[in-house]
């Protein structure tokens, strides 16, 4: 994929900041442009909850975090940046007089875009020398998790530009769509202003409060929405026959007098405090980083819920971050632990808030990912990556043995250690321990047995000799260690 080496953001804020945090998460060095007094401050809060974010959404090693440096000025900001993502108010002329500012002090190669929620690329580039790298680069909040980019190009936007955007944005686990022709709003601000404009008369008419639209959306077609959005979800509902029978049954209410979308709602003061106290009502117990954070948890699991779907293949949104996490494996240091007579460090971690069960505890089902994470990273160790597997070659859990000694508590960071017990690669044995780094208490252990598999003929065989040739060493290291006190204990027997 082609890498974006050196990001540049004008403009700070909630999608400049969140554009800043998507960018240094993907271990971009990023410098950024915004004269509000608080900048640093608001930057810093949008980044917290990114990495909070992040740290929940994927145990894929994301590269070390980029370097986030704040200019003092547009020209400063922009030197020898490959990607930068104008973020400023949305009114023509500032954003025309900034990008055109940041055309004259950029590399001639850098592609420029803007986070524009209507405004037409080609109005905002008539001024520039290089017209062609200009496009919109349209987010949806929260630009750290919400993976979407609209990419619309204007009259002088190079077809080769948008393409190149589109890669770029992938290594950062972004989805890049092309718009095949500018137009205010675009695609999705048009989808949502129609949805807004029928919800505001619904408010106005009486018809429900701002809580009951919510709800209708949220437990209805937004959950369909999330993963195969409005055309084949339709297509579905037209059964057998698919889209044309579905057009063919509910086409005619198009013609109903049912919307009036026609119709402008008049936002008068009465209108607006009905919607603000309705809405106090509704979410005015939570503050507003409170809500941040509640909406990032639950596109979280969304997305995870996703990443399972289709069979384990991924569906929607969670098809892009298992993609984008394959991505992340694939450009991660190679592990590279030196023999030694102490167990291998093979995972560090922390109890994310979709960790937790009732009673604020970890649950039992975390404990195992820690063992099953640091199982995958040994075997990572040895060589057994994506492409061994890929070419049929495979170990396989057998039999596993866990203790629960401590409770992990929300925010506790953890790491596990292993000591390799005796085997001939065919079986390769490991016992794990699971500790909390502040007090280093011991939280849980796991004994661990995997066979070495030939995929293909589902059989057991040896290791492939290059897994062999760094599994020996480790096993040699190990050999004079004293058996862990709970090795080869039965559920329910103390040992000795």
């Amino acid at each position: 994929m082609t890498k974006i080496s050196k990001a540049a953001c004008i403009g700070g804020g909630v999608i400049g900041g969140a554009w800043a945090a998507r960018f240094l998460l993907g271990g971009i060095d990023v410098h950024m442009f915004d004269p509000h007094p608080e900048a640093e401050r608001i930057v810093g809060e949008v980044l917290a909850n990114a990495e909070r974010a992040y740290a929940m959404l994927t145990m894929a090693p994301l590269p070390p975090r980029g370097k986030l440096v704040f200019a003092k000025s547009v020209e400063d900001a922009v030197q020898g940046a490959d990607w930068i993502q104008e973020s400023v108010p949305e009114r023509l002329e500032l954003k025309r007089g900034v990008i055109t500012q940041i055309d004259a002090a950029a590399s001639p190669t850098a592609l420029i875009g803007s986070s524009t929620s209507g405004l037409l690329p080609t109005d905002l580039q008539r001024d520039m020398k290089h017209p062609e790298r200009l496009f919109v680069a349209h987010p949806y909040n929260p630009v750290y998790l919400l993976p979407l980019a609209e990419l619309v190009g204007g009259e002088k936007t190079s077809p080769a530009v948008l393409e190149d955007a589109k890669a770029k944005l992938a290594t950062v686990g972004m989805k890049g769509v092309i718009i095949k022709k500018e137009i205010e709003a675009f695609v999705g601000d048009r989808l949502l202003e129609a949805v807004w404009r029928e919800g505001l008369w619904l408010i106005k008419d009486d018809i429900c409060d701002t809580e009951t639209l919510d709800d209708v959306i949220r437990y209805s077609f937004g959950m369909r929405w999330a993963q195969m959005g409005m055309f084949e979800t339709y297509r579905i509902a037209g059964g057998e026959a698919g889209m044309r029978h579905f057009i063919a049954q509910f086409g005619p209410c198009l013609s109903w007098p049912w919307t009036k979308l026609t119709d402008v709602v008049d936002l008068d003061d009465a209108l607006t405090d009905k919607i603000a106290s309705q809405s106090d009502a509704q979410s005015g117990a939570y503050g507003i980083r409170d809500l941040e954070r509640i909406r990032d948890e639950n596109l979280v699991g969304i997305m995870h819920a996703l990443k399972g779907g289709n069979g384990g293949k991924g569906w929607g949104a969670g098809k892009l971050l298992s993609d984008f996490e394959a991505h992340l494996w694939a450009n991660a240091p190679k592990p590279d632990v030196k023999p030694s007579s102490e167990p291998i460090r093979l995972l560090d971690t922390k109890v994310n808030p979709s960790w937790v069960d009732y009673n604020g505890h970890m649950t039992e089902f975390r404990y195992n990912q820690c063992f099953a994470d640091s199982g995958d990273a040994l075997l990572r160790l040895i060589g057994v990556d994506m492409d061994y597997v890929a070419a049929g070659h495979s170990y396989y859990t057998v039999e596993a043995h866990n203790q629960w000694l401590d409770e992990g508590k929300l925010g506790d960071s953890l790491y596990v250690k292993a000591q390799i017990l005796p085997c001939d690669g065919k079986k390769l044995h490991s016992f794990m321990w699971l500790h909390r780094a502040s007090d280093d208490a011991l939280l849980a252990t796991c004994e661990h047995l995997m066979l070495h598999v030939a995929s293909k003929e589902g059989k057991v065989v040896p290791p492939l000799p290059a897994v062999l040739q760094k599994l020996e060493p480790l096993l040699a290291a190990h050999a004079g260690l004293p058996l862990p006190a709970s090795a080869g204990r039965v559920v329910g027997q103390k040992k000795g």
